[in-house]
């Protein structure tokens, strides 16, 4: 494959990617005052809605989870395109669900439909990359991948929390479906899902089938191997703290910090940009200072003392500086965990991946529930109880990690 071809290629999965999690990144800071709005209209009682925002954010990795290996093993056996195609459809249509919604029926109508399809995106758009890239570039270009997915965290809040405020006197309803203002965001990422969507069924090239299905009983055996089991148990932990992070966050700005949704939108965007900007860095350069291993136990324990220290601070600018140190500490240990689960076997990498990404589910699940849960005891427990959990697994997980095979 030509150099031009590659970085085409390479490109039109990274806009994929991207444009996903902008879709993602727009409901973070908005979800909480959305829903407050939906279940006022519904007349369900007010000490419910932390509930439903925590369900809400739980129901959409809890059907990614349920169907992010079905789509890794057709695109295994079919190329990554199709998939990723189907995957953009269902996005499409997620979006303008959930803008168009009247009531949080619809609303969690929309977050399980998008589950379904667009749990395909993310992990068999990894595996792309994968296909067409060396193992010695593997790490770098899955730090672009968490690049682009930082990048939708970037802009998605920012976005989300402006157009939710616009000046816009929109009122049409068609049916069960609604369109105002607050349908602005929605729409919008909907439209830019639908031109990337046409893009990429134009110029992306489908992955060709390399290997068979009669090789997938070996393969996926070698794959539970002890070493990936501690691979999936460190993705379960890291997914798990950031989704109550954020659930949390949102709320807790909300309702603690008096912050408006563009203030919550800010602090997601710090998020979104340290990662984006240091993943690739770590990536390129930190192996010249840390091993991979060191890294990830560096970014764990960097991760751990933010959290903890979170709920001490009202401060706006203190707070997000604490954002800024926690995303710094993610950013350490996404790349290095994502590529060493690629690396394990050439054979059924869409497949691994995919498993993955089911683990990083189960934690997006958990996640929000908990972080909901324990803000019932207050805004203190759900950081210092998620910073203490980084900080053992830190102690526990990570020395059973094969430093040989994380350098490699």
């Amino acid at each position: 494959m030509e150099r031009k071809e590659k970085l085409n290629r390479i490109f039109l999965i990274l806009l994929s990617l991207f444009v996903v999690m902008l879709g993602y990144g727009i409901l973070l800071p908005t979800l909480p005052y959305y829903t407050e709005r939906l279940a006022l209209k519904d007349n369900l009682d007010p000490d419910l809605i932390n509930f439903h925002i925590g369900l809400l954010t739980s129901i959409y990795p809890l059907f990614q989870l349920l169907f992010v290996v079905v789509w890794g093993k057709l695109s295994d056996k079919y190329g990554r395109k199709p998939i990723i195609i189907v995957g953009l459809i269902g996005f499409v249509i997620m979006q303008l669900l959930t803008g168009l919604a009247t009531s949080l029926t619809m609303l969690y109508v929309a977050r399980i439909f998008g589950g379904i399809f667009t749990s395909s995106v993310i992990p068999v758009s990894n595996a792309y990359l994968s296909d067409i890239t060396s193992e010695k570039r593997r790490t770098k270009i899955m730090a672009w991948s968490g690049v682009a997915i930082s990048s939708g965290l970037i802009f998605g809040p920012v976005i989300g929390g402006f157009l939710s405020q616009t000046d816009l006197h929109l009122e049409y309803s068609f049916g069960q479906l609604h369109l105002n203002q607050f349908s602005v965001p929605f729409v919008f990422v909907a439209f830019l899902g639908l031109v990337v969507l046409l893009i990429i069924m134009k110029w992306l090239q489908n992955t060709t089938r390399e290997y068979k299905s009669t090789t997938n009983r070996i393969s996926l055996r070698h794959s539970f191997s002890k070493y990936f089991i501690v691979l999936l148990m460190l993705s379960f932990v890291m997914q798990f703290i950031v989704t109550l992070f954020e659930t949390v966050f949102s709320i807790y700005g909300k309702d603690e910090l008096a912050f408006n949704s563009t203030q919550v939108g800010i602090g997601f965007m710090l998020c979104g940009s340290v990662m984006a900007i240091l993943q690739p860095v770590f990536a390129t350069y930190g192996e010249k200072v840390l091993s991979a291993k060191n890294q990830i136990a560096l970014g764990l324990l960097i991760v751990g003392i933010s959290l903890i220290s979170f709920p001490f601070f009202k401060n706006e600018f203190v707070v997000y500086g604490l954002i800024i140190v926690f995303a710094a500490g993610g950013a350490m240990v996404t790349p290095n965990l994502l590529s060493a689960v690629s690396l394990i076997s050439k054979e059924n990498t869409g497949q691994n991946i995919s498993i993955q990404s089911s683990t990083n589910s189960i934690g997006q699940i958990l996640g929000p529930v908990i972080g909901t849960w324990l803000i019932a005891g207050g805004f203190y427990y759900p950081f210092i109880i998620a910073g203490a959990i980084i900080l053992l697994t830190l102690g526990l997980i990570l020395p059973s990690l094969n430093l040989k095979k994380m350098n490699k």
